[in-house]
């Protein structure tokens, strides 16, 4: 290769379909488990809402959908931040509306998968797993389980 010629992944910007450096992509029938951290997560919330949960360094993080817009990606202003190169800077967007919450796919190089499928968008709904670049970021919405009744004592006379 002459190097004065730049090489197909410098003149084009594609990379790689197969072999080393690329993501492994997910298969709709990969049936991934959630982690139990997930299941202790929803169990410690003490305010019914929508979740976002997600691992990162080491770190497990809960953070409310509170807003109508919450950003995901690599860039200092996303709201919930993957410092990691298969994450676009603008990733992808959670969108809170009265017809439920949506994931977006924000022109990502790598897309948005949920459950495993490759969504340009998609309704999420309570467990829901989205993968960006190589993060699983989980859904938990709260909100559709009924607090416990509290069981009334009859006094017998």
């Amino acid at each position: 290769m002459d190097p004065r010629q730049p090489g197909e992944i410098q003149a084009t910007g594609t990379l790689p379909i197969s072999g080393e450096g690329t993501l492994p992509q997910p298969s709709a029938s990969a049936g991934r488990t959630r982690p139990d951290w997930i299941g202790e997560a929803r169990a410690n919330l003490t305010v019914a809402g929508k979740y976002l949960a997600y691992e990162e360094s080491g770190r497990r993080v809960v953070v409310p959908v509170s807003r109508e817009w919450t950003r995901i990606g690599r860039s200092l202003a996303a709201d919930v931040r993957f410092d990691d190169a298969t994450v676009s800077r603008r990733h992808a967007l959670i969108v809170s509306q009265a017809d439920g919450v949506k994931v977006l796919d924000d022109r990502s190089l790598n897309g948005v998968y949920v459950n495993g499928r490759r969504v340009e968008w998609s309704l999420l709904t309570d467990g829901d797993e989205i993968l960006v670049g190589r993060h699983s970021i989980w859904f938990l919405d709260t909100t559709a389980v009924a607090p416990p009744q509290p069981t009334a004592s009859v006094a017998a006379e």
